[in-house]
């Protein structure tokens, strides 16, 4: 083979292997692959429970792909309700709960705020900003609404109408949780 062609033949290999490089993305950045398929429907579960569970305390946490609320509870409680609603009304007083955001999550979680006797198990401090959510890119604002005949209510406002997602877990040891993600776009 004379030396032109193997030049020629060198080029052409080289060329092949840098476009593979290109088409196939190696080397190129991650993609962002946060497509949801949650969808922005009514979710709920109705639990059973061995012992009447009750509200501990609410959380927050930011993820690459979707904001996160997390209701604790006091023992096995399964049970909840979340959807998109126009205003979260307070049940029992029917009073409109204020809220930041351009769309309204309605979180219903079916245990008390409250013990048998009627002592708190969850009082934030300040109802209305149960958590911080300043900076996350999904949530502006969870509101503790009421609790009210066995259920707590809560107010979440969203950047916007977006999927969402919610499950419970056990644990950890005699308590579970009702977990919701709102994904930062559809």
């Amino acid at each position: 083979m004379s030396r032109v062609k193997k030049c020629v033949r060198t080029a052409l290999v080289a060329s092949i292997c840098l476009a593979s490089v290109v088409f196939l993305g190696a080397g190129a950045p991650a993609v962002d692959n946060c497509q949801s398929t949650w969808g922005s429907l009514t979710k709920q579960a109705s639990g059973e429970a061995t012992v009447r569970p009750f509200v501990a305390g609410v959380r927050s946490g930011q993820h690459h792909c979707y904001d996160r609320i997390v209701v604790d509870l006091k023992g096995d409680g399964q049970g909840y309700r979340v959807a998109y609603v126009d205003q979260v009304i307070e049940d029992g007083r029917g009073e409109v709960v204020p809220l930041r955001g351009g769309a309204f999550l309605e979180v219903i979680a079916i245990a008390p705020a409250y013990d048998d006797e009627g002592n708190a198990t969850y009082d934030p401090p300040v109802a209305s900003e149960v958590v911080s959510v300043q900076g996350y890119q999904t949530l502006r604002q969870v509101a503790l609404a009421s609790s009210f005949e066995g259920t707590t209510q809560f107010g979440v406002g969203v950047r916007a109408r977006l999927p969402f997602r919610v499950f419970s877990l056990e644990g950890p040891g005699e308590g579970s949780r009702i977990v919701i993600d709102i994904a930062h776009r559809w």
